[in-house]
């Protein structure tokens, strides 16, 4: 895809994530000639739904950065997909270690490598790249509050070239990041 067509597909996306209401789940069969994403609003869209499923497609590597994670069922999917032989790793922001309700303990008891990004006031990354062609971005923190309270949005795009962008931004801050060891 040429840069100017993968920015107005992006114009494209910005302006229904603009004029969605709220709770809305716009369906690929929607939005016609099968995109290659889905789009979901919160609370009442049940967005969590799209985060697990994606998760559940990898077969080979999640990498997900996190400004604040404390849903306990994406975290236990990431655990399942570890289990099942996916190459998963975590990178939060520093916040997480003070976090009461933080899941970083819970994975890391797992086995999943997890680190903690120091490198900005804030690393307010909400990603998960799945199997290097997969991205789930937006404004959702990984929190139950961003499934039922907050306003946010949660976009899964089906794109190598996009994930691919994604990898090597998540590769730069695990670089700078300090590996975290369960307490």
């Amino acid at each position: 895809m040429s840069q100017r067509r993968g920015a107005v597909v992006f114009v494209i996306l910005f302006a229904l994530l603009a004029l969605a209401g709220r709770g809305l789940v716009l369906s690929r069969a929607e939005a016609g000639e099968n995109p290659p994403w889905k789009l979901c609003f919160s609370p009442d869209g049940h967005c969590s739904s799209l985060i697990l499923e994606a998760i559940s497609s990898a077969r080979e590597t999640v990498r997900v950065q996190a400004y604040s994670f404390t849903a306990r069922p994406i975290a236990e999917a990431l655990i399942d997909a570890r289990r099942r032989g996916v190459d998963v790793a975590v990178i939060v922001d520093k916040s997480q270690t003070s976090e009461r309700y933080s899941v970083m303990d819970l994975l890391t008891e797992a086995g999943i490598p997890l680190y903690v990004d120091y490198c900005c006031a804030i690393a307010h990354n909400k990603v998960m790249v799945i199997d290097s062609k997969k991205v789930v971005t937006g404004s959702y923190n990984f929190t139950q509050s961003a499934e039922s309270r907050n306003a946010e949005n949660v976009l899964v795009i089906d794109d190598d070239k996009m994930a691919k962008a994604y990898l090597d931004n998540w590769i730069i801050h695990r670089d700078g990041a300090r590996a975290y060891a369960a307490k």
